[in-house]
């Protein structure tokens, strides 16, 4: 049966998914109730069948959203064991048949006889975490302890507090002199002391384990009890399991949801302190509770780092959003009007509007290769590489295409590149010069509804070294419009579909006679609805420059 386990960092939630139709949300009356802010009430419904190793989630129209391994979930999609799933902020993970470490039917409890107490007992961890024997169950201090432990996994302490105190909780019903929790290392080959309690006068470095012992609980997921070291064969010469004259140990995985976090151990010197069958089931039943706090740090660190890692992007936006212009300048005789969206919290798509020292206004669109954070800096690359040279009383427009390529090239990653049209206007003779580095063709639509296309006049800038692209030129004439835009217009999806240039072209047309801003609107609109306001694929940006009668 699959499970679902999660954390909203108070809580720990572990619900088993018996076959039936759920819902989780925010609501007291879901079946899986998630009290957090970022949770809808109705968030998502799970519809379990009864043969499988697989079920079906459906985001509900949630606020936040539902991701299925980082993708967002749009409609119904396949959950399998091992996934990942988040509900607004909380992250999940679905657990695989087998590693359900519930209480399971009690097998037969060996009483042997006292010749045998020579040889070690191993035990799988599923059959050490089986029910406590009734005669160590009942016991007050016994289930004391392990209910005072159990309420550690919604405390919000240290790790290292947390360990030192469960040893502490184990020591009063477990006689031993030594106890230590160690966690695995991060190459997960071995492991490293995290708490321990040990003989007065003695230190950590008098503790080592055997590599045999730590590799059999790692590797086979084994509890294994040493009723006597001095008489088993495969420790007896093995100097490292424990200081000279220990009798007994017990040592058992820290095992939850199908992962070793570690190893729990304890042991006596003193020989009426033998342990048995029961006081191991009792130990891996301590383990076990230990690694389901382990496992919730780690899902609390994850969400840290996801959280830190989303406070970084928030920020890179913002940045890259104070890059971008915050108005058009004024330009006499001229409306302009920009749109600009990105697919993610950052975007690779750039635009700029300046005007030179001579009254010129320099405007430009562009698209970077890839996306996410690489694009962005690329992109902020490129604006800054444009910037500095606006100031130039004798700014040149090949010449500044020419070097921006020429150090994009040389200082970029091979793939790096980006279409660029940048284009020089006149505003009093209304000219327009302009460079189409490999970017869509922008449109000129003039007032009698034709259109010319300003055609590419060389390759996309970054890609190729000693790159020269030729000056072209065209007119403003009165009630002119030129439209200038990236690929995630046209590419726009619903479904399989494209908005495409077969929709654009028509669109612009149809808008020429309004005011620029309105221009913009009206396309963002149109776009935004044939996309069902489904977040594009793709950064969305379109410039509007239209000349006044």
């Amino acid at each position: 049966m699959l499970k679902l386990v999660g954390s909203d960092g108070e809580r720990f939630y572990s619900w088993e998914l018996a076959p039936g139709q759920y819902t989780l949300g925010r609501h007291n009356q879901a079946d899986f109730c998630v009290p957090d802010k970022t949770v809808s009430r109705k968030h998502a419904s799970l519809k379990i069948p009864a043969e499988g190793d697989a079920f079906a989630l459906t985001d509900l129209g949630s606020h936040n959203g539902t991701t299925h391994n980082g993708q967002r979930v749009e409609g119904t999609v396949e959950v399998k064991a091992g996934d990942r799933l988040t509900f607004g902020h909380v992250d999940f993970k679905v657990v695989a048949p087998g590693t359900d470490n519930g209480p399971k039917s009690s097998p037969t409890i060996s009483h042997r006889p006292a010749a045998d107490l020579e040889k070690s007992v191993v035990l799988s961890i599923d059959e050490a975490l089986s029910r406590l024997p009734t005669k160590m169950a009942g016991l007050p201090d016994i289930m004391n302890a392990v209910s005072e432990m159990a309420r550690m996994i919604v405390h919000s302490e240290p790790k290292n507090v947390m360990l030192q105190r469960s040893l502490e909780l184990v020591a009063k019903v477990v006689p031993g002199e030594r106890l230590a929790a160690l966690i695995k290392s991060a190459d997960g080959e071995d492991v490293e002391i995290a708490a321990a309690i040990l003989p007065q006068g003695k230190d950590l470095g008098d503790f080592n384990l055997s590599t045999t012992l730590v590799n059999d609980i790692l590797t086979n997921k084994n509890a294994i009890l040493i009723e006597d070291t001095q008489r088993d064969q495969r420790y007896a010469q093995q100097h490292s399991v424990i200081l000279s004259g220990m009798k007994s140990a017990m040592a058992v995985p820290l095992f939850d949801e199908g992962e070793v976090h570690g190893i729990l151990y304890v042991d006596t010197t003193n020989p009426v302190h033998r342990y048995n069958d029961d006081y191991l089931r009792l130990v891996a039943t301590f383990g076990n509770i230990i690694a389901s706090r382990l496992q919730n740090y780690a899902l609390l660190d994850e969400r840290e780092e996801r959280r830190i890692m989303e406070a970084e992007m928030d920020r890179a936006a913002s940045i890259q959003s104070f890059l971008l212009p915050h108005s058009s300048p004024d330009v006499p005789g001229y409306q302009i009007s920009a749109f600009h969206e990105a697919s993610r919290q950052v975007a690779g798509d750039l635009y700029d509007l300046r005007l030179l020292p001579d009254g010129r206004l320099v405007f430009m669109v562009a698209d970077v290769s890839g996306k996410g954070m690489g694009a962005a800096l690329l992109m902020s690359d490129i604006l800054a590489a444009f910037r500095v040279q606006y100031h130039d009383d004798n700014f040149d427009l090949r010449r500044a295409v020419e070097l921006v390529s020429r150090e994009l090239c040389a200082h970029s990653a091979p793939g790096d590149f980006a279409t660029l049209f940048v284009g020089v206007l006149d505003p009093v003779s209304h000219q327009i010069r302009y460079v189409n580095a490999g970017h869509p063709y922008p449109m000129l639509v003039h007032a009698d509804g034709k259109m010319e296309e300003l055609e590419s006049s060389g390759t996309m800038i970054g890609a190729f070294e000693h790159l020269t692209w030729d000056v072209c030129e065209a007119t403003f004439a009165p009630d002119d419009v030129l439209f200038v835009f990236t690929d995630g217009v046209t590419e726009a999806e619903k479904g399989e579909e494209q908005y495409a240039d077969l929709r654009m072209v028509p669109k612009v047309i149809e808008l020429r006679t309004l005011p620029a801003e309105e221009i913009t609107q009206r396309l963002v609109d149109d776009v935004m609805e044939f996309a069902d306001d489904a977040s594009g694929s793709d950064d969305i940006t379109m410039l509007v420059l239209k000349r006044e009668i």
